[in-house]
């Protein structure tokens, strides 16, 4: 699936259309979600009850028939992609907080125990089309959104050139709001293949705080540390939204200016993990890397900043696009003793966190985070052997070594 992003230029009116157009498809999401609540157990609602739901809600509200039937029914699979979620959570029984709107004595009250209940949207920024409700311009970069919400004729700015595609492959059309203004993406349905030719390198990357990632060359990419730079302007921008009355205008424009920040700090993350994801797989065969779980590191209340703000998963993320388009190898393995273990004679070597330097016995001196990239390929290339899984298809889940994907997916 190709994902191409165009940003809108249209008329104030057409603006607010979408504006009206996003806040309709919040609703019927809303709906559908109270409707599961309030539902019996017996009932058993799932994702056809909720579609037959959602034709209800066109026909009791105004607002709703005027949104394009193929996007009422997206927004009513978005409540059942979170009721769905929950289920999953519930399966592997994933603890968590109970929810606050769980009744003591109900007879859901064993969902509430679990993590990710779904929770009622007050700030969606999109609207879904799928493959009715849109008509492209088959020469100039505009469309046409063509239900009864007043959209119409929009123009798309941006150097892709969709036309190159054909229509039938375009199977979602979705309209964005952000910070700095709307956006159009189409959802094609084509495989991204740029086979690249073997190079005869393999590297394993021990990503951290210190440096950016450390690879088992010895090579140390520099943390940009975007937020860090900006974090004195980013607080600045928000203590000038409390000094401002609710629901001034200016108000308002002191949240855009702050939103706009944190737009440019995720941008600058993204671009940044995307470029050096992609020199690391066209140079290499096969990229070993930890599959960290940044879920549960975030809970250290003194790096979680810093660990947030080196977005490692986000790396990963495009480690596995990249490995998949270009045809190469890219292995997860499991973090655990990769910087205590020796590389070189395989001890056990015990070192605190603030010991950057690895020293055994054996007459090993490394930089600690070039000894753990050294473990973290030679486990790499142990695997190879083994029924560990690449990404060669550009899947989201590698099978860690020791681990079949069946018990990785479940544990």
């Amino acid at each position: 699936m190709l994902v191409l992003e165009y940003k809108v230029k249209a008329k104030k009116l057409q603006y607010l259309a979408i504006e009206e157009a996003i806040k309709t498809t919040q609703f019927i999401r809303n709906k559908c979600l109270r409707y599961w609540i309030d539902a019996p157990r017996e009932a058993k609602i799932d994702r056809f009850a909720l579609n037959k739901y959602s034709t209800e809600l066109r026909n009791e509200f105004k607002f709703v028939a005027n949104l394009n039937s193929m996007a009422v029914q997206s927004s009513a699979e978005r409540a059942w992609l979170a009721i769905s979620r929950f289920y999953e959570n519930c399966k592997k029984k994933v603890a968590g907080k109970k929810a606050e709107n769980a009744v003591l004595g109900s007879p859901q009250v064993e969902r509430f125990s679990k993590t990710g209940y779904p929770k009622f949207q007050h700030n969606n920024r999109s609207v879904e089309y799928k493959t009715s409700g849109w008509v492209l311009n088959p020469i100039k970069r505009r469309i046409t959104i063509t239900d009864k919400k007043g959209i119409g004729e929009l123009k798309l700015l941006g150097k892709w050139d969709i036309q190159t595609y054909p229509v039938k492959s375009i199977k979602r059309v979705r309209l964005v709001r952000r910070a700095d203004g709307y956006y159009c993406q189409f959802c094609i349905d084509v495989e991204a293949s740029d086979i690249q030719p073997l190079t005869g390198n393999e590297i394993g990357l021990d990503v951290g705080i210190e440096s950016f990632y450390t690879d088992s060359n010895g090579h140390q990419e520099a943390n940009p540390k975007f937020f860090r730079k900006v974090e004195k302007s980013v607080k600045h921008a928000q203590r000038r939204i409390y000094k401002k009355k609710k629901g001034s205008s200016g108000r308002k424009r002191a949240r855009a200016i702050f939103a706009s920040k944190h737009l440019r700090i995720s941008r600058q993350r993204n671009e940044h993990a995307k470029r050096m994801a992609r020199n690391v797989c066209k140079s290499n065969d096969l990229v070993a890397y930890e599959n960290l779980q940044v879920r549960n590191l975030l809970r250290n209340h003194c790096l979680a900043k810093s660990i947030a703000d080196a977005s490692w998963y986000l790396f990963r993320q495009w480690i596995e696009y990249f490995a998949g388009k270009f045809g190469k190898l890219a292995v997860a393995v499991a973090p655990h003793y990769t910087s205590q273990k020796c590389s070189n004679c395989g001890a056990i070597v015990k070192k605190s966190l603030s010991t950057r330097t690895h020293v055994c016995s054996c007459g090993c001196n490394l930089h600690r985070d070039e000894n753990a990239a050294i473990n973290i390929l030679n486990l790499a290339s142990e695997a190879r052997t083994g029924h560990v899984q690449s990404n060669a298809v550009g899947l989201v889940t590698s099978t860690l070594l020791g681990e079949s994907l069946l018990e990785q997916v479940t544990r």
